[in-house]
């Protein structure tokens, strides 16, 4: 049964999708056979594998709105191992319809469970927010990873998400816990890199992966190609790092 770990931020522009794209093509290559589900109504993770939608096509939102059975909408081998569950604009508007149903927050675990036995891992790509949408992935995961851009701002919305985790722990979903915290488009040449790394480990009892994700061209250019970084570029030292973060998943699954 797969593990499920949600990619969680409340602030954007965090490295949140680009983690979710290729820690999923980092496991997928490690030959674990994972889904990603793209819960954003930005659909990039959708789009930065390429994936192009029309008005046929299927995607997460009717899975929970018209109880598709996600089997069918499912999008097998975008690249060996990696399936998708694709976005869709139209999760935007299930904020709102999600809250007139009383399991509101069971709606994506509901989707999951039926196709949980099939993968290894499932990763979903969170809202830039708070809300509903998050909740439910929150809900239907076994863990969490917080990526944290380095610089002081990104503190501040670290322990909002962390309580908003902490709520749902208690209140919803007892099992949910933080795989860990990643730090993503560090700067070693950068004094503000280190100083925001040491705050974190010094007052932060949740684990910090080692692995530190860098600011890095390659990995901006990888998405608007429509390929994780590990097609786009593999020697580069962001696909070493993406490869290294999945080690590290894969060792803390094996405890």
């Amino acid at each position: 049964m797969a593990k499920v770990i949600s990619i969680t931020n409340q602030k954007g522009g965090v490295g949140k999708t680009t983690t979710a794209i290729n820690l999923a093509a980092a496991l997928a290559e490690a030959n674990q056979k994972v889904l990603i589900v793209d819960f954003d109504p930005q659909i990039n993770a959708t789009a930065g594998f390429g994936v192009e939608l029309d008005e046929n096509s299927k995607t997460v939102f009717d899975a929970i709105h018209q109880n598709d059975q996600s089997k069918n909408i499912i999008i097998n081998e975008i690249v060996k191992n990696l399936d998708l569950l694709p976005g869709s604009i139209e999760l935007s508007s299930l904020e709102t319809e999600l809250l007139n149903r009383p399991d509101r927050e069971q709606e994506l675990r509901k989707v999951i469970d039926r196709v949980k036995n099939d993968y290894d891992y499932v990763i979903i790509d969170c809202p830039p927010a708070v809300g509903i949408l998050t909740v439910n992935a929150l809900v239907a995961s076994d863990a969490c990873i917080i990526p944290v851009q380095c610089e002081y701002f990104s503190l501040e919305g670290l322990n909002q998400v962390m309580s908003a985790i902490e709520l749902v722990r208690s209140n919803m979903n007892s099992k949910l816990k933080i795989e860990g915290i990643l730090f993503t488009m560090y700067d070693a040449r950068t004094r503000l890199g280190q100083d925001v790394v040491a705050m974190v480990k010094q007052n932060i009892k949740e684990k910090v992966f080692d692995t530190l994700i860098p600011r890095n061209v390659r990995l901006a250019e990888a998405p608007s190609n429509g390929m994780s970084i590990l097609d786009y570029d593999s020697g580069s030292v962001g696909a070493d790092r993406y490869r290294k973060l999945a080690s590290e998943i894969l060792s803390n699954s094996e405890v």
